[in-house]
């Protein structure tokens, strides 16, 4: 286990806000009575930074490549399994398969399939639940559309939840990507959503766990079926 890339300069600046506070709490209790709450609040703040540092873990995974499988872009819990209307790029029905991470999951994200970036578009907006209904289409998000060598095409979305503020996204148009490769982070709770072929084989359940780069949501048929 090691620290994300995109964690270091929040990581440094919650550790200085934290030591900040511990001496002007130390400064202000200095009496025999007050040290009980100079200890409580050492270890409130202790707690509090390491699950800031907790919160930018990543995880080592095994590299699993199955080019008729669809893996999970993310740790975190199924929401939602429904097919819907693609608008923005595919123009077509879809399986669309939501995953919504906890604030305590990994916010790393993977690529669940494996091809060529076609389409990609960040898009600035609202930050509601990344669970309610509307957060696909009004929250801040990145849209991006992996060409498969197959023909097929499989879209994922990087949406902020409530307290998400920044996605980042490794993703660029006309560049390979292998299949759970990483595809960028979130910051503190959000969604993603995998848009795939409305024939696809959906292999799990709203109220599932599944974890990043290794739990298969959807098995690919070929297109004729």
């Amino acid at each position: 286990m090691k620290i994300n890339k995109e964690g270091y300069k929040i990581i440094l600046l919650s550790g200085l806000f934290c030591l900040l506070v511990w001496c002007l709490f130390y400064r202000l209790l200095t009496s025999r009575d007050e040290s009980l709450l100079i200890w409580a609040a050492t270890l409130f703040l202790c707690c509090f930074w390491f699950f800031v540092v907790a919160f930018f873990r990543e995880p080592r995974r095994v590299r699993i490549h199955d080019a008729e499988l669809v893996f999970a872009p993310c740790d975190g819990r199924v929401v939602v399994t429904e097919v819907v209307r693609e608008e923005e790029y595919l123009h077509e029905e879809m399986l669309q398969i939501s995953i919504f991470m906890s604030i305590t999951n990994v916010h790393m994200n993977w690529v669940p399939v494996g091809g060529r970036v076609e389409y990609f578009k960040y898009h600035p907006g609202r930050f509601l639940v990344a669970w309610h209904p509307k957060s696909s289409s009004e929250n801040e998000r990145t849209t991006t559309v992996v060409a498969m060598p197959t023909g097929q095409k499989v879209l994922f979305r990087q949406i902020a939840g409530l307290i998400a503020r920044r996605i980042i996204s490794y993703m660029k148009v006309g560049a390979p990507v292998d299949q759970n490769s990483v595809a960028g982070f979130i910051k503190f709770g959000s969604r993603v959503d995998v848009l795939l072929p409305k024939n696809s084989e959906l292999l799990v359940e709203i109220g599932d766990p599944v974890t990043g780069s290794q739990t298969p949501i959807a098995r690919l048929r070929p297109a004729a079926e």
